[in-house]
């Protein structure tokens, strides 16, 4: 287990901890040098400008990216340049930005895609209990995915990766491209409900101070790397951190 910073000393027990890692596309890194620490049970958000590094660090951490210097702890467990498939049976669980339910596919056949781990009798109740968390799903599970409003497919895509039952859930931009209502919606009713029952969370985030409303721990992340990090309601009381929002960031 590798020697906690101090600034995590009181936080849980650690469930995904990077190390010094830096990723990127072809020979320029766009994340470099960079620590997280993810408690147990925690809402971690990641903020920072457009172009700050956010979507690469999630590439990463989930096989999607190579890892060219650092690691990737989860519970303990060396997963660097893990593939995805492999981390998936591992307990990680990853909504992506976009491409995040099968359109052509109900409600219901999404939710069996996402129990594809599971054995065929434990399926349907899988997908009751993890329907608990989205109700507004249950009348719902005939209908095409396609043809549901964006608040309503991003419950689905939530709901279609915690079928596998993941330790973890990665979620890249949960927000994006839905109103504020809707998002405010997602992120303090679905989100922080998750973590509340057990799960641990990993929130990329453009809406920065909706996440760290939410979240229990924020980093924010400028150029590739690290610039701030600490306890999310002391993030929301800092002015610099919107000064940070200003754009004044290389990619």
């Amino acid at each position: 287990m590798p020697t906690l910073p101090a600034s995590t000393q009181q936080r849980p027990d650690p469930h995904l901890v990077l190390e010094g890692v830096e990723a990127g596309y072809g020979a320029s890194p766009v994340i470099t040098g960079l620590d997280l620490f993810v408690g147990t049970g925690e809402v971690v958000a990641v903020i920072g400008p457009n172009g700050a590094g956010k979507s690469t660090l999630l590439k990463a951490i989930t096989g999607r990216l190579r890892v060219s210097a650092g690691r990737v702890l989860l519970a303990g467990k060396d997963i660097t340049n893990m593939r995805a498939d492999n981390l998936a049976r591992m307990g990680v669980g990853y909504v992506p930005q976009t491409r995040d339910v099968f359109g052509s596919l109900t409600v219901a056949e999404n939710l069996e895609m996402g129990g594809y781990m599971l054995a065929n009798p434990t399926v349907a109740s899988r997908a009751d209990e993890v329907l608990e968390f989205f109700p507004a799903l249950s009348d719902m599970r005939g209908r095409v995915a396609s043809k549901l409003s964006g608040g309503e497919r991003k419950m689905l895509a939530i709901a279609r990766v915690l079928m596998a039952k993941p330790s973890l859930l990665i979620l890249d931009e949960p927000t994006s491209n839905l109103s504020p209502k809707l998002a405010k919606t997602v992120l303090r009713e679905h989100v922080r409900r998750l973590a509340e029952s057990g799960a641990t969370v990993l929130l990329v985030e453009q809406k920065a101070f909706e996440a760290l409303e939410i979240a229990d721990w924020g980093y924010v992340l400028v150029a590739g790397s690290n610039q701030i990090e600490g306890a999310a309601p002391e993030l929301l009381a800092r002015p610099d951190i919107r000064e940070v929002f200003l754009g004044r960031t290389s990619r």
